[in-house]
């Protein structure tokens, strides 16, 4: 644009020598708007070549609840600092006190990300943000930001509740727990998630920034800026209720924070009405796991034992009690409930309870007559796994018969199995669990399964080091992915097992009589999930068994936070996989399956119906979908605190997420603040003469610009 104009500018320039004045300011515009053309054009590639973007990171955000904000956040503009590599703490002393060029953004190694040296930087002005290197391998010690005692207050034990084992006074079930997920820190700390990346700051680092011979490095120096500025500020309540005048009184409401929130899977073994109610005389016994996870940082929650164990063993179990022949005939239903917000405070469980109790639900919390949980059950030790249960329940006799009754089945149904379930002790309380909430309407008999019998054998309990290698998945080298998927490693066939106990004591439970042994679970579809969950979402299975116009939702990389849109990955995936395990598939075309109320034989109220990709044919693009049916369906996880609008309360979980407006981070080299100094001054002068020159051209204009006059026309 600029190359054009300028010829004919040229052209006009040459070819009329004497123009007027106005002529040579339309030319004078046309430069400087030609100029600004080709300046809008080149800026992207000059901050392209300022600025280094580090595009694989998670920020920490801020999270509220009741009474707290936790988390980290940015100025509204971003924080930057010079950066500083920490790769032991003699290191901080040059952050901390002897370091010339303050404020500082650290690169801290993943093994230093621990509370104690957290705690020091957050007391100091002269940190202005942190970007942490994963620790490879995890550290040996061990690392869990989460409480000593998760979701305290918020379970069965209380002062008027087993006073004797509120707050963990019995055991600790965390005890690598730091808290420090829980702490509010002022300026903003990333993860810094690809290697590469890492590599890119230090050697920024290594050349710009080590200190020579005891003195501090001489400028140009490599800075670092962090950009995670959050809305939401004091509490939940704070925010709600700003929120809510924002909605009210504006035109263009401006929300600061959402509740945390999400939908709970559950289906039945015998297909129920769901828009009615279940008898009252109906049994229901109600097998329940958690499918989220959390850590220090958005987004990244891994689980591999703290959710991913279970859930994956819950829907092993599930496939395998549907292959029994004579499930139709049971005398109880069974209920497989996928749980989604427990780590915030049991979101989903108190949900589904308080929706009993208000009638919002098929059943009511009378026909349940019995409750098994899977916890955390991937790191057992000598094959054995803890039944725990609630001793100040049991203390009804009613209910000592029923849990006893409970216990026998369960060690039964692994005899000849590679599975040993042991009891934890009469006098054991019950671990933090989704049980626990509904303890606290009902005395229900009930246990949970977990690894551990005392404190948690996962020494990475909600942190982002909860991965694969955590629950001992390994792979020999060289596999495909295909081949990876397909391929059945030693915890796939340990969960397998696991199912399989379980499954064999819900058929006796529900009162089957037929021999158990045909009852087994497939460690090749636990061997499939593990994969699906944890390494690749994005795989040919899950790609075959969800509908089309969710494709979008296979992610590489599998995460499990609860998040604030619904539904997130995992529900999705969670809902298509039980479907499919558990699900027939029917004779129905396209139409029909998308619209089943218009097919008289489907039985709309008892089934749900989706229209699946399936899988490729052979040798080609193609897919061959087809109709599953299956009793799976999706209930609101929204604390009822949010529903009666007590944003103070402390009987429901009162989670709620900051919005923000962009996360993002950059290095870049800073220039000293003499020569910022001397530039800016530079820069007015030069501003300044311009402005000089211009008035003095202006003023002179009719002298400078004056047109000569024409010798022919001048009269003797």
């Amino acid at each position: 644009v600029g190359g054009a104009w300028g010829s004919r500018g040229m052209a006009a320039a040459v070819g009329s020598c004497r123009a007027p004045l106005s002529a040579w300011w339309g030319l004078l515009r046309g430069l400087l708007l030609a100029v600004l053309a080709a300046g809008s054009c080149q800026g992207n590639s000059v901050e392209r070549k300022i600025y280094i973007p580090l595009n694989k990171t998670a920020p920490c955000v801020r999270l509220l609840n009741a009474t707290h904000q936790i988390g980290c956040q940015s100025s509204i503009s971003g924080d930057t600092g010079v950066i500083h590599v920490v790769e032991k703490e003699e290191d901080l002393n040059w952050v901390l006190a002897d370091g010339p060029h303050p404020p500082y953004m650290i690169l801290l190694d993943g093994n230093l990300f621990n509370r104690r040296v957290m705690l020091q930087l957050k007391g100091t002005s002269r940190v202005s943000g942190l970007a942490v290197a994963i620790a490879k391998p995890s550290p040996p010690q061990g690392f869990s930001p989460g409480l000593k005692c998760p979701n305290d207050g918020f379970g069965v034990y209380s002062k008027d509740y087993g006073p004797q084992f509120a707050h963990c006074n019995k055991t600790v079930w965390n005890p690598v727990g730091s808290g420090l997920s829980y702490e509010d820190f002022d300026f903003p700390i990333f993860l810094l998630e690809d290697a590469n990346e890492t590599q890119v700051i230090k050697q920024c680092y290594q050349d710009h920034n080590v200190p020579r011979d005891g003195s501090g490095p001489e400028y140009p120096l490599c800075a670092m800026q962090l950009f995670s500025h959050m809305h939401a500020v004091t509490s939940t309540v704070t925010c709600m209720r700003r929120s809510s005048l924002q909605s009210t009184f504006s035109i263009n409401p401006e929300v600061v924070c959402d509740p945390l929130l999400d939908y709970n899977v559950w289906s039945t073994l015998q297909p129920i009405n769901s828009s009615g109610k279940v008898d009252a005389d109906k049994e229901v016994i109600i097998v329940a796991t958690r499918i989220d996870s959390h850590s220090f940082f958005w987004n990244i929650a891994p689980g591999a034992e703290s959710a991913v164990s279970s859930f994956v063993t819950h829907l092993a179990a599930a496939e395998a009690l549907h292959k029994a022949s004579d499930v139709h005939l049971l005398q109880r239903n069974i209920m497989f409930t996928f749980f989604q917000g427990e780590t915030f405070d049991y979101i989903g469980s108190s949900r589904m309870v308080y929706d009993m109790e208000k009638d919002k639900f098929p059943l009511r919390l009378d026909n349940i007559h019995s409750f098994v949980e899977l916890n955390q059950v991937a790191l057992r030790n000598d094959s054995i796994l803890w039944m725990h249960t609630d001793p100040v329940s049991r203390m009804n006799e009613s209910v000592e018969v029923q849990v006893r009754k409970l216990l026998d089945i369960l060690s039964n149904s692994s005899v000849g199995a590679n599975v040993t379930l042991q009891e934890a002790g009469y006098s054991q309380p019950l671990p933090p669990s989704s049980f626990q909430r509904f303890l606290r309407a009902r005395h229900i008999p009930g246990v949970v399964l977990t690894d551990h019998r005392t404190a948690f054998q996962n020494r990475y309990y909600q942190s982002m080091y909860d991965t694969p290698e955590n629950i001992r998945m390994q792979y020999p080298e060289g596999l495909s992915p295909e081949e990876t998927l397909e391929y059945v490693t030693d915890t796939a066939k340990s969960l397998a097992e696991v199912a399989t106990v379980v499954a064999r004591a819900l058929y006796r439970l529900a009162g089957g009589a037929n021999n158990t042994s045909v009852i087994q679970a497939d460690p090749k579809t636990v061997s499939r999930m593990l994969y699906g969950f944890l390494i690749k979402m994005n795989n040919s299975w899950f790609q075959s068994i969800i509908k089309p116009d969710i494709k979008g939702i296979l992610g590489d990389v599998p995460q499990h936070y609860v998040a604030v849109s619904s539904p997130v990955n995992t529900t999705y995936l969670v809902q298509y996989v039980l479907a499919n395990l558990t699900g027939t598939v029917v004779n129905l075309t396209k139409e029909e399956c998308l619209n089943p109320e218009k097919t008289p034989s489907s039985e709309k109220e008892l089934y749900e119906y989706a229209w699946v990709q399936g899988s490729l044919e052979p040798n080609s693009t193609a897919r061959v979908p087809y109709c599953v049916r299956s009793t799976v369906r999706l209930s609101k996880a929204l604390s009822p605190a949010f529903e009666l609008r007590q944003w103070g309360s402390t009987e429901y979980s009162t989670w709620t997420e900051s919005r923000w407006k962009e996360i993002r981070a950059r290095i870049f080299l800073v220039a000293s603040k003499e020569l910022e100094i001397i530039t800016l001054v530079v820069g007015i002068a030069i501003l300044i003469f311009s402005l000089l020159t211009t008035y003095f051209i202006n003023a002179k204009a009719d002298v400078l610009f004056s047109i000569p006059r024409d010798p022919g026309a001048v009269a003797y």
